[in-house]
């Protein structure tokens, strides 16, 4: 594939996820749970079928190539995307999608301490300034009761790291497998909660819809083309441009909805995208194939 096409698929992939938040606010249902079933079960099903075509397996093949790897990156993903929905419900678009760009400077710590992988020297000041970001919207989300949503958005980013580090570890080309095994544990997560905690599975039948097409499209065919493009595209390239879901993300709510960001949030976002893209460009040079896929956000 020519790196054109790569880049192509990764802005595609990160514009299709930057949907999600626009159509959680469209759900009549806040049940975090049933919102998770539901979405979950087109979610692993895309990446199954998209795993299938990239790698040349057929279904069964791709069932029996799983392994305790792959199990292990996909309970860390059924985490980041259980945390992932809650904070959509919990706090503003642009602040979860806005934290949630933090992945890769948590990946950088825990690779440092756990596989023994020394971050490059920028990364410190980078995250230094990423964390005047995130104090100033922790502050709004004060301010404004949003404050276990910014929370839970940081624990979404921070299982999501963990998730990266693992793949890192691995040494593998795609993390398919363990996002297919992700969106199926959130499958059973979502059913055993709603059926045991909830009301049970019953959904109107446009927040069904709603959510067979989020799981399905916005993040299953999001998540898979940018996974598809990264082992062609630099790892610093594929920061930036992975950014596109977190720049469009709030602008569809503000759009559709006219749900517009607070003047703290814009403050606080752009400080963290600035830090991100800083150290995109500082490490350009740095060439990693599974560092590049480091920079996938859950959705």
């Amino acid at each position: 594939m020519s790196r054109n096409k790569a880049m192509l698929l990764i802005v595609t992939g990160a514009s299709f996820m930057s949907f999600v938040g626009l159509l959680m606010r469209l759900l009549e249902t806040t049940d975090g749970m049933l919102i998770l079933f539901y979405r979950s079960i087109t979610l692993a099903g895309m990446v199954a079928i998209v795993a299938c075509l990239r790698r040349r397996q057929s279904p069964v093949a791709f069932l029996r190539s799983l392994d305790r790897t792959d199990a292990m990156m996909g309970a860390a993903l059924a985490m980041a995307f259980t945390t992932y929905v809650f904070a959509m419900l919990l706090t503003s678009v642009a602040s979860t999608l806005l934290l949630l760009t933090l992945s890769p400077f948590f990946a950088a710590v825990l690779g440092w301490v756990w596989i023994g992988e020394r971050p490059h020297h920028m990364t410190w000041p980078a995250m230094a300034v990423a964390l005047i970001g995130v104090a100033l919207m922790l502050g709004d989300g004060f301010v404004y009761g949003r404050t276990t949503g910014n929370l839970v958005a940081l624990v979404s980013s921070l299982t999501f790291a963990i998730m990266l580090v693992m793949a890192r570890r691995s040494g593998r080309s795609d993390v398919l497998g363990g996002t297919f095994l992700g969106g199926a544990g959130c499958v059973v997560l979502g059913a055993v909660a709603s059926l045991t905690y909830g009301s049970g599975l019953g959904i109107s039948t446009p927040d069904l819809l709603l959510t067979l097409f989020m799981g399905a499209f916005t993040i299953g065919i999001g998540i898979a083309l940018v996974t598809w493009g990264t082992g062609y595209v630099p790892a610093a390239e594929v920061s930036l441009l992975v950014l596109t879901e977190s720049v469009l993300g709030p602008i569809w709510p503000w759009i559709f909805l006219g749900q517009a960001m607070t003047i703290t949030e814009i403050t606080g976002g752009a400080t963290v995208l600035a830090a991100v893209a800083g150290l995109a460009l500082a490490t350009r040079d740095r060439h990693s194939d599974m560092s590049s896929s480091t920079t996938n956000q859950p959705g």
